[in-house]
């Protein structure tokens, strides 16, 4: 077993091991660290802006997330459903995000399969020796022409082989082979599987997550929320020479940026204000440079406020970049109000002047160890500053 890695987010240096090509390079593909090659068979490991785990045969990696892994699972709920409350963010103390993860699905699927797994109707095609629904006429004729029975028929089935189930026992499935799992767990998501048994699992590289929100299925929420989020970000696969790879790896300037999106569209909605995230847009007339501001708040169907989401230390060195970026966005809008959102709070918020200009723009810091009802609070706070100032 080789010493485990541990790095955390925006750490300068460097871990080095001594590892084979084959692990390096299914290291490298997962896209958690940097991999490059030094002499004697030694690779330099670095962060590359994602935080995670990852198991290559006896090799573990860990980047940890600054913000704390509770509070990362609860940007990745709310940033994909806003009804994820605080009050549903696991209550985990756990310093590795395996356990962590395991403990919050397996909790959450439990309370949710408490009453059983739910069932619903699903259309089955069979061939039967009855009839039974409707008689499939043309596949009855190709199949078996001029016989009666069996019959091609299709029907509806009373089942709990549906989408959210299968949802649930996906997650469960892969959550069973990760390393490190707490004392218990295997256990209890054995029999979590159990009173799945009749349920498919979801197969390919992109599965098809597809299930709307009901009145006999919101008991499920919390632990739909929680398996999409172990399905969207873990992979266990096959690597070089037959090496297993598990790995749960998490781009958190992706996830922050569409979390004050989401944010600011459920705190501008009372006000009336229409919020885009990603606007496609061009800085020149020629429409050559294009931009891509994170949120454009609009009035009355025009921009009215332009928003970007600024992962990274706020600093006295860093930040002169940003503001050109929300300048240049604002003037190719026709706007004159900017923020930039930045994921520290180690300092106050500020409005800057451009001059000779009437831009001005609020640089705005979000402490994302702050509970998240109090962050939610801070971008609420927001929004009203931004309408005050329009």
């Amino acid at each position: 077993m080789i010493e485990p890695v541990v790095l955390k987010e925006f750490q300068q240096g460097s871990e080095v091991r001594t590892i084979d090509q084959g692990t390096a390079a299914a290291l490298a593909k997962t896209e958690l660290v940097k991999v490059t090659p030094l002499a004697d068979g030694r690779w330099r490991l670095q962060t590359a802006g994602k935080v995670g785990s990852v198991r290559i045969g006896g090799l573990d990696v860990h980047v940890k997330p600054k913000m704390g892994i509770a509070r990362l699972l609860f940007l990745l709920g709310y940033a994909k459903n806003p009804n994820f409350l605080p009050e549903d963010t696991p209550g985990t103390v756990e310093d590795d995000l395996w356990p962590a993860l395991a403990e919050s699905l397996v909790r959450y699927c439990e309370r949710a399969l408490a009453r059983g797994p739910i069932r619903g109707y699903t259309p089955v095609e069979a061939t039967l020796p009855l009839v039974r629904g409707r008689i499939l006429v043309a596949e009855q004729i190709a199949a078996r022409p001029g016989q009666s029975f069996p019959l091609e028929v299709r029907h509806d089935d009373h089942t709990t082989d549906v989408p959210e189930n299968r949802v649930l026992r996906t997650a469960l499935r892969i959550m069973s082979g990760v390393p490190r799992l707490p004392d218990g767990i295997p256990g209890r998501i054995a029999r979590l599987d159990a009173r799945l048994s009749e349920v498919r699992c979801l197969t390919g590289a992109s599965p098809n997550l597809a299930w709307s929100p009901t009145r006999l299925n919101a008991h499920y929420g919390d632990a739909l929320q929680i398996a999409e989020i172990v399905l969207r970000h873990q992979s266990a696969e096959s690597g070089p020479g037959g090496l297993k790879v598990a790995s749960f790896v998490i781009p958190v300037h992706r996830v922050f940026e569409d979390f004050v999106a989401v944010a600011l569209r459920e705190s501008f909605a009372r006000f009336r204000v229409r919020v885009d995230d990603q606007v496609s847009s061009y800085l020149d007339d020629q429409r050559t440079i294009r931009i891509r501001p994170d949120v454009v708040a609009s009035l009355n169907g025009e921009p009215n406020t332009i928003v970007d989401a600024k992962y990274k230390f706020q600093d006295n060195s860093g930040t002169n970049g940003d503001v050109f970026q929300i300048v240049s966005y604002c003037t190719a809008l026709g706007v004159t109000t900017g923020c930039l959102v930045y994921a520290h709070g180690a300092k106050e918020a500020a409005w800057r002047s451009i001059r000779n200009s009437p831009i001005r723009i609020l640089q705005y810091p979000l402490d994302l160890t702050a509970t998240p009802a109090l962050l939610l609070r801070s971008i609420a706070e927001l929004a009203e500053r931004l309408l005050a100032r329009t």
